[in-house]
């Protein structure tokens, strides 16, 4: 069974190239802190951007920094099934034993060609990898339903995990009632995961998370404390991560000469922004997605400062692996000035 803490890792860039080194620094950092595993190249790894021989060569990187170390996931999701199924196929050649299909996106397929067209082709093909399909309809546009995973559980040994971002807790434990006991349920909403493990009719196993990235041990030690039961250490710690959960989409009201317009800067923009405010490897986002607004940089800035004065212990293991100190570098403009759009 897939549990744990598993970190949806950003791919760094420098000068918009990929940046092996930084993804090398990176990977050490998570294994470093504790982490059961690591994806490569998901969508926070924005997978839709990179070309398929950087997108392979990331995953062969990370595999091999991984091996005996901590698991792999591979992000092998595409919105053609034939990419979907060559994907796998190199990961697997490279030693990854699991790898993540993410719902087709802008296609729209219904649950029943999204499980008959997508995910039992990939699952045919490769009966020894461990495929957990990733339900995110916000971003696709299309959803895998409980009824279907369950079909896909009861046919196939290897499709025995979602990754469960739907935000729908009802949706969430009719997959529980569907699936069975020892099926995983895998978060992907760091915001949601201790209530996803905590609610008896979910009983998540853990999270493929984005904030990991940033705090792997803290979030690692969440998933632990409260698969473990013991709760009240785990709210304790849910309390003092909850603001670090903002940032994975930070909404801010923005001014236009035709009024105001709500402004949603979407995963991995202000993760990654926090990255190169820090000085962690990370470069920018690749278009389409950009940079943020002035006041959505401010916003990721208050975040940070909040969290270090009321919880500094959670920001120590990033300023030691990285030889960094935050305070000073979120007192110095220059370190982002250059990170948000001079205006709307």
């Amino acid at each position: 069974m897939i549990k744990g803490c598993y970190t949806a890792l950003v791919t760094p860039f420098k000068d918009d190239a990929v940046d092996y080194e930084g993804l090398d620094r990176l990977v050490d950092f998570q294994i470093e802190n504790g982490i059961t595993g690591i994806l490569a190249v998901g969508t926070t790894g924005e997978s839709p951007t990179l070309t398929w021989e950087e997108h392979n060569r990331v995953i062969e990187n990370v595999a091999a920094k991984t091996k005996s170390r901590c698991l792999c996931i591979a992000g092998a999701g595409s919105n053609n099934t034939k990419e979907a199924i060559e994907a796998t196929g190199h990961a697997a050649e490279f030693g990854v034993d699991t790898v993540l299909l993410v719902d087709p996106y802008y296609n729209g397929p219904s649950s029943l060609e999204i499980r008959r067209e997508y995910i039992e082709p990939v699952a045919r093909n490769f009966p020894d990898m461990q495929i957990i399909p990733y339900i995110i309809p916000g971003r696709t546009g299309a959803q895998l339903l409980p009824e279907d995973l369950a079909i896909l559980y009861r046919d196939f040994h290897n499709v025995n995990t979602v990754k469960e971002a739907t935000g729908n807790i009802e949706t969430m434990r009719r997959t529980r009632e569907c699936c069975g006991p020892e099926y995983s349920i895998m978060s992907g909403d760091d915001g949601m995961v201790f209530q996803m493990i905590t609610d008896p009719d979910i009983q998540s196993s853990g999270v493929i998370s984005v904030l990991s990235n940033i705090v792997p041990g803290a979030i690692t030690e969440l998933v632990n404390l409260a698969g473990n039961g013991e709760i009240e250490k785990a709210e304790k710690l849910h309390s003092a991560l909850k603001p670090l959960f903002e940032l994975v989409t930070v909404s801010t009201m923005e001014s236009t000469p035709f009024g105001e317009v709500l402004c949603r800067a979407r995963n991995p923009l202000a993760v990654k922004t926090l990255m190169s405010v820090l000085g962690v490897p990370s470069g920018g986002c690749r278009q389409p997605l950009g940079k943020m607004t002035k006041k959505g940089v401010a916003k990721v800035l208050s975040i940070v400062r909040k969290v270090y004065e009321t919880t500094p212990v959670i920001l120590q293991p990033l300023e030691d692996f990285f030889e960094i100190k935050i305070l000073k570098r979120l007192a110095n403009p220059s370190n982002w000035e250059e990170l948000s759009y001079d205006k709307y």
